[in-house]
């Protein structure tokens, strides 16, 4: 059994959190230049007033939320079931990145990753899931990271994030596949945002935030459950996951320079 694709987006409607920056802009605004509908929502009112302004009348509903908080979540898909009727595609691109390692952990900064990176989509999920169910159909992108895969330098707090993430996806897979709701687990690797700005080594194979979005739409489109990119860097990192512990982090040590 296969799961469904999005023929094209014109009219179809689409929640975007993390519409403000990065990699959840650049898919905001490429998705309304096919002609969809797009929620846009993000904690930045300012930041979603401005793509909006760049839209269609009527193309666009700026939704002004924080994803920790299920009230607000809540209140935002209300609006859209208000004003649309419900949504074709869920696509939650919302995260938080802060470098920590273990001379620096911090588990304040650890419980707001994992509240945002991982509670946040789980919120958001089991909003829309009902109503998908039983119009048996629709589509949830949720996006996660390379650093899900394995063990990386920096990434104590947001590596489990998005592990648990690739997990979650997974098992949504399982679960919806039968009932006609496709699930798409997006993991990039390294893209140029706000939030890779903060690193302070070299990125391989860095991608735009504009490449990054054509990655995950036209994934979409196709229907792929495992969509991830730049594939000369994630297929590589798929590799190392199934490589023996002493030789997989003899290579990060050897390869990673931090």
């Amino acid at each position: 059994m296969k799961q469904q694709g999005i023929d094209r987006f014109s009219g179809k409607r689409v929640w975007v959190i993390g519409a403000s920056s990065g990699i959840g802009e650049a898919c905001a605004q490429t998705l309304l230049s096919k002609g969809a509908k797009v929620a846009l929502s993000s904690r930045r009112a300012e930041r979603l007033n401005q793509i909006a302004l760049n839209a269609k009348d009527g193309q666009t509903l700026v939704i002004p939320l924080d994803v920790t908080d299920y009230a607000q979540l809540q209140e935002g898909y209300n609006t859209i079931l208000s004003a649309w009727g419900g949504i074709d595609l869920l696509l939650f691109v919302s995260g938080m990145y802060v470098p920590l390692r273990a001379d620096n952990f911090d588990i304040k900064v650890a419980e707001k990753t994992i509240d945002a990176n991982l509670l946040g989509p789980m919120r958001a999920v089991a909003l829309v899931v009902p109503e998908m169910l039983n119009a048996q159909s629709g589509h949830i992108a949720i996006v996660g990271s390379v650093a899900g895969y394995s063990g990386l330098p920096k990434a104590l707090a947001y590596g489990p994030s998005k592990a648990a993430i690739i997990n979650f996806c997974e098992n949504l897979y399982y679960d919806l596949l039968p009932t006609g709701v496709s699930v798409h687990m997006i993991s990039p690797g390294f893209v140029a945002t706000e939030a890779t700005a903060q690193n302070d080594f070299e990125m391989p194979a860095l991608i735009s935030a504009k490449q990054a979005a054509d990655e995950i739409l036209m994934g979409i489109q196709k229907g792929e459950f495992d969509i991830h990119f730049p594939k000369r860097f994630s297929r590589f990192l798929k590799f190392l996951r199934i490589l023996p512990y002493p030789i997989y982090f003899w290579i990060v040590r050897r390869f990673v320079k931090i």
